[in-house]
């Protein structure tokens, strides 16, 4: 699939990393671009992202003044995407934990979704350099996250993802207030209510090699107290998204495959 397709990422304090992940991106297949949303870096990454701009066209920087989370930087790059008409949005992390190179198997999967997810936890999905406990606290989020709101998807706090346009315009990204793991768990659950069709693609997630991690405890609980009250106020909501179910596909776009 050849689209015009945009990668956002969200930097704060990336400037080892954001040279070598832009120049691989743009270097997977034709029509990508990226936007790169810094946060007032105060080790010099968006000075780094403005020269990558100046140096190649299909680079561009969104500069905000302060640190505001990674939920915040989503849905400022979404509204960029969407207000200069790219087709495909996709979302990768700065820190090379997203590998580029499997940026293609995503634009193959819209052939036939609106939202495809990067798994980890599907065959051919890897977390190599994870230690088992850590696979283990992953892979029970989300586990908890996909009993509590009736999805079947293997990993819902993944934050390699490519969205359709026209899918993302109306999943109401602009209201969410939600950070890190609970974001992306928010966007999938908006997405499945309105009957989205929604496949996971496998996806090897690297350890970063430089930098500091940008978890918190705080991103962790803010995800499991939400994903419990959406859980427990959820039950009208998976009525509806039932009654969606033969709507995989927005209008004039590709149809759904049958299953």
């Amino acid at each position: 699939m050849n689209l015009n397709t945009l990668v956002v990422v969200p930097t704060y304090n990336e400037r080892e990393n954001l040279v070598s992940i832009v120049g691989r991106t743009l270097g997977v297949a034709n029509g990508v671009n990226v936007l790169i949303v810094d946060d007032n870096s105060p080790d010099g990454t968006g000075e780094i992202a403005d020269r990558l701009s100046l140096e190649d066209g299909r680079v561009f920087v969104l500069h905000r003044d302060r640190k505001s989370g990674i939920g915040s930087a989503y849905r400022a790059g979404f509204e960029w995407a969407l207000s200069h008409g790219y087709a495909v949005v996709v979302e990768m992390d700065a820190d090379g934990s997203h590998r580029p190179e499997q940026l293609p198997r995503f634009l193959e999967a819209l052939d036939s979704a609106n939202v495809v997810l990067g798994s980890r936890w599907i065959p051919g999905g890897s977390a190599p350099d994870w230690s088992k406990r850590r696979k283990l606290l992953s892979r029970a989020g989300s586990l908890y996250a996909r009993v509590a709101l009736g999805l079947p998807f293997r990993d819902l706090t993944g934050g390699y993802r490519a969205y359709r346009s026209g899918a993302l315009e109306g999943l109401g990204y602009a209201g969410l207030r939600s950070q890190g793991y609970c974001f992306q768990i928010e966007m999938v659950f908006r997405a499945a209510n309105e009957g989205l069709r929604i496949v996971e693609v496998p996806i090897d997630f690297d350890e970063r090699e430089t930098g500091t991690s940008k978890m918190t405890g705080g991103i962790i609980v803010e995800a499991l107290l939400r994903v419990t009250w959406w859980g427990l106020t959820g039950l009208r909501v998976r009525r509806r998204r039932a009654a969606k179910a033969s709507r995989a596909i927005a209008p004039g776009e590709a149809a759904a495959p049958t299953e």
